[in-house]
């Protein structure tokens, strides 16, 4: 493994809290996104230019790992940021089995705990191998060079018990000229509240809850205006994504790739300019 010594800084109100000489593979000219295909359940790698990896959602289960080794060199062991966007089994399941196989800097939570035995077991793991446990929300920044990777949702002002798919995690990344926003399980109600506060115009949309049909609004797809649309899903009894829903990413221009139908789905980015590779087309057997 190579050493970069970087610096990640973590905004929370007025304090910094920074990760120095992290380890991590030699950064690349490119912003590199991964969407893997983990079935049922959303897991996102982004890989920065300047240098640093961050976990989003670990799917249901163990297929996670089996797929980052797939996008990661063998020698490369280190994540530098794991982040939960709501405590589900289709986010967090596969994340105590790649706690387990890599080291990780650190992991981000919204602070929304639940009482289910696979969140449990996952504190547990975090506590265990001394990783710290870090709360973030709306206004929170992760700066690592010229990329920045900013939480708009949840709002503190939200109701105490709303959905935990209401008070996920809400993050836009910007970097190499290119704007990602990745939208966890939210409803067209906290994306109503999200264009009405936030610039979301955006070149990659993570579209919300599997391609749900109580997500992706015309009016919020009007302010979004993505150039590709990825849908993270699997075999389920939902139906997701709803056509209803693959209808309006169409009309909005976007062009849309499934984790279902292309596998893990790869974005190259550089100067704005997109790249896109899928395992596989549709059509293709696994």
């Amino acid at each position: 493994m190579r050493y970069l010594s970087f610096s990640f800084s973590l905004l929370i109100g007025l304090n910094i809290v920074i990760w120095g000489t992290i380890a991590v593979h030699m950064a690349s000219a490119d912003l590199c996104l991964y969407f893997l295909d983990v079935g049922q359940g959303d897991s996102q790698l982004i890989d920065l230019p300047e240098g640093g990896k961050i976990l989003i959602d670990g799917g249901p289960g163990k297929e996670t790992s089996f797929r980052l080794s797939r996008v990661l060199p063998w020698s490369d062991k280190y994540i530098d940021l794991v982040l939960l966007t709501h405590a589900e089994k289709d986010h967090l399941g596969g994340l105590g089995d790649v706690i387990a196989r890599h080291q990780v800097g650190a992991f981000l939570w919204s602070g929304q705990d639940a009482v289910t035995e696979d969140w449990a077991e996952l504190r547990n793991i975090l506590f265990e191998r001394s990783i710290p446990l870090v709360q973030v929300g709306k206004g929170d920044r992760i700066i690592q060079g010229d990329s920045v990777l900013s939480v708009i949702s949840p709002d503190p002002e939200l109701p105490e018990n709303p959905s935990s798919n209401e008070r996920s995690l809400v993050l836009i990344l910007e970097s190499e000229d290119a704007a990602v926003l990745y939208t966890a399980d939210i409803s067209t109600e906290i994306e109503n509240k999200l264009t009405a506060e936030n610039d979301v115009n955006v070149d990659i949309l993570k579209v919300a809850h599997h391609g749900s049909r109580f997500s992706t609004s015309p009016a919020f797809l009007e302010e979004a205006s993505p150039a590709v649309a990825v849908i993270e899903v699997g075999d389920n009894n939902y139906d997701h994504p709803h056509r209803t829903t693959l209808q309006k990413l169409a009309m909005a221009g976007a062009s849309i790739y499934r984790t279902d139908i292309n596998g893990t789905i790869s974005l190259l980015i550089r100067d704005g300019k997109i790249g896109v590779k899928v395992e596989r087309q549709a059509g293709q057997s696994n």
